[in-house]
């Protein structure tokens, strides 16, 4: 996983998944998740993928979807820090 993702050592909660997989197991298993575009950046990861993409929030963490050439799309869990605010401020 790319620099700064890796070096917040993400929780893996699904590995080698599909984008489909990976917005079911957010909306599933996450109370509080918001919807963003393709390319929507947290840290310095951009979110790919096909719509709806979803970013959870688990107290303060943030769950969403990453892929990585060549290995995949995989669901992580990280301290959110100021992207949690970011992300609820877009709220409409």
């Amino acid at each position: 996983m790319g620099g700064c993702l890796e070096a917040m050592k993400p929780e893996i909660l699904l590995s080698q998944t599909t984008f489909r997989e990976a917005r079911e197991y957010i909306k599933k298993n996450v109370r509080e998740y918001h919807e963003v575009e393709p390319g929507y950046k947290i840290f310095d990861v951009h979110i790919i993928g096909v719509p709806p993409l979803y970013v959870g929030v688990d107290g303060d963490r943030l769950i969403f979807p990453y892929t990585k050439p060549c290995h995949g799309t995989f669901v992580v869990k990280v301290p959110g820090g100021e992207e949690l605010a970011r992300l609820r401020a877009r709220k409409k």
